[in-house]
């Protein structure tokens, strides 16, 4: 028995040490999330700069789920992002500490534990405009907002009505619409042109937004963040489309983006408005602006080390996008050079140029 105790004492206080240093180890390996923040989920509407892959389960064109779409994604795989990695909701998820990708809704094998942190409902192609889904056929709006709603019922079944009211009461809604209203729509259809000035036009799309964020306020967001429209003018499809020689002369479309600006102006006032009247709610509504950081780095080449600013690198750069940048298609090596990916999206580090410049917004939606 003394031979016992003599061997088991040192054992106890060796197995006691290598315990503190594991744990120290493990708590110290721990990333704190930013200001401890108690964000729970994400949930995303909007088109194809939010869409990770709905509309690979959606009869459509528009779709990514094929090289070299996702080329420099995890393992290399095209999951249906119109990028060649990361979307701006990854970044965010990741940023916040809820998880290192936002999934799509409509993807049939997510587990309840992946659904209780959020996914986007988002459709490539998508608008406000309610003839502009139909132009693509892809996912509405309203009908994303109706997916929300059959997303709570499946986790009041699973977790109970408590824990999914608490999971959305502290999550963060984010709506990135509005660009293929103008450039897919009244730009290159004739039917909206017909009925709308431009300017009456802007009402009509901001109308229908206001519903969209009626909406999402009855079903219990109270954390909502809205981007506005990019330069339109500067996607590569659209120089183009407009410019007097589409191969010598690439520079922005300046009548396309000054109708984004003025609509963006708009779409910031009825955001403060909104805010002001719900603010009593615990409401954080907010503008997050992607039109000024993508001229900074349109214009400004060597502080954000892009070496190419007004063609894609997929294909020729200037009018391939979804079907038509596909796997025969002529690619880039460095997207990260490129401001585009094909001739409409974004590249990763765009996306990540972007989420950067709107850290503080961010930042002032996940604080209490």
């Amino acid at each position: 028995m003394e031979s016992c105790h003599k061997f088991s004492f040192p054992l106890l206080t060796l197995l006691s040490l290598y315990m503190l240093v594991f744990v120290a180890h493990a708590e110290g390996s721990l990333t704190p999330r930013p200001f401890n923040n108690k964000i729970t989920a994400a949930f995303v509407f909007g088109d194809s700069t939010v869409d990770p892959g709905n509309n690979n389960y959606v009869k459509t064109l528009f779709r990514g789920n094929f090289p070299p779409y996702g080329k420099d994604f995890r393992d290399h795989v095209p999951t249906g992002r119109f990028t060649n990695g990361k979307l701006s909701t990854d970044l965010i998820v990741s940023y916040v500490g809820i998880k290192e990708y936002l999934p799509p809704y409509l993807d049939p094998n997510l587990s309840i534990e992946e659904l209780m942190t959020g996914v986007s409902f988002a459709s490539a192609g998508s608008g406000f405009d309610p003839l502009t889904p139909q132009i693509s056929s892809v996912v509405s709006l309203p009908k994303q907002l109706e997916y929300f709603k059959e997303y709570k019922k499946r986790l009041q079944s699973a977790i109970g009505n408590r824990r999914t009211e608490a999971i959305i009461k502290e999550a963060v809604f984010l709506i990135s619409c509005g660009t293929n209203d103008f450039v897919v729509n009244y730009f290159t259809l004739p039917i909206r042109r017909k009925s709308y000035t431009v300017s009456a036009y802007q009402h009509f799309v901001l109308q229908s937004f206001k519903q969209v964020l009626q909406d999402l306020w009855d079903e219990g967001a109270r954390r909502i963040a809205v981007t506005g429209l990019p330069p339109m003018g500067c996607l590569p499809a659209v120089i183009t489309l407009y410019s007097k020689n589409a191969i010598l002369e690439r520079g922005c479309i300046e009548k396309l983006s000054q109708v984004g600006m003025e609509y963006n102006q708009m779409l910031q006032n009825e955001l403060n408005s909104m805010q002001g009247r719900l603010a009593h709610l615990d409401a954080k509504i907010t503008y997050v602006d992607i039109f000024t950081p993508l001229v900074d780095i349109i214009q400004g080449l060597r502080k954000h080390d892009f070496d190419e600013v007004s063609h894609g690198c997929c294909g020729s750069g200037y009018l391939e996008a979804g079907f038509l940048c596909n796997p025969g298609s002529f690619v880039c090596n460095d997207a990260s050079k490129y401001v585009f990916f094909d001739s409409i999206h974004p590249t990763e580090k765009t996306y990540i140029n972007l989420f950067m410049a709107s850290r503080p917004v961010i930042d002032s939606l996940i604080q209490d």
